[in-house]
């Protein structure tokens, strides 16, 4: 099914320059609704639909647990990474495309880092039987990332009844902020320990898109560490050439 653009670039422009970049540097989030309109946004909604149905997600990983630390008491959801090229993945492409440009205008204005490359896609699901995110911090290390954007799928989403709000701890403030993961919303925010946040427990399948923008000089530095570290241990020891 052909999508038909929701933005102009002006309009683009307008939205990156007079409402994501002032917010996130006051606030250190925003969303907006209505991203990509009803029908390219449920799309990618059967895109994602498609997916959970194929068996194509599986438990989401975790980073450094602890021990004995039950997976599902950290984080219940299933995940899958893609590019947006892949057959079936069209719509999620076009969305991808959009973020794409929309971060691209914000990126010089949200000082001297430079942002230059994304994560591949995390499409995820919590399947509606109370499974949640326990707060944590999406970039607590120095990893690259600089920016999470998450677009959300729930249509008719009570968060009374169904719940799975991300609740943001910003870094500082003496507030929370909740976000209820409302289809065709966009979520746009810091990674790093600015933003701690966690995922509520959901009690209907809950859909979102996730992908991280790195910060082009931390990203190369994590990289370099990753090598370091699992570089074999002859090569590490030996004595530098002449």
């Amino acid at each position: 099914m052909p999508i038909i653009e929701q933005l102009s670039h002006t309009d683009l422009e307008r939205l990156a320059l007079d409402r994501v970049v002032p917010a996130l540097l006051t606030h250190g989030f925003y969303f907006v609704d209505g991203l990509l309109g009803e029908v390219a946004g449920g799309a990618v909604l059967d895109e994602v639909k498609q997916m959970h149905g194929s068996g194509a997600l599986h438990d989401g990983r975790l980073a450094g647990s602890a021990p004995g630390v039950h997976r599902r008491s950290i984080r219940g959801d299933k995940t899958a990474w893609v590019s947006g090229s892949e057959r079936g993945c069209e719509a999620i492409g076009f969305l991808l495309n959009l973020i794409d440009r929309l971060i691209s205008v914000c990126a010089g204005r949200l000082g001297n880092k430079v942002i230059r490359e994304r994560s591949q896609a995390m499409v995820a699901c919590y399947p509606g039987n109370g499974a949640g995110y326990v707060k944590h911090v999406d970039n607590p290390n120095s990893d690259g990332r600089r920016l999470t954007c998450i677009y959300y799928l729930n249509k008719n989403w009570n968060v009374k009844e169904h719940g799975g709000v991300l609740r943001i701890f910003p870094e500082g403030k003496g507030y929370v902020a909740d976000i209820k993961p409302l289809f065709d919303r966009l979520l746009v925010f810091w990674s790093d320990r600015r933003n701690p946040h966690e995922v509520q427990p959901s009690f209907s399948t809950r859909y979102a898109i996730t992908v991280w923008y790195f910060d082009s000089e931390e990203r190369a530095e994590a990289k370099r560490r990753f090598k370091t570290v699992t570089a074999p241990a002859h090569s590490r020891t030996a004595a530098p050439p002449d």
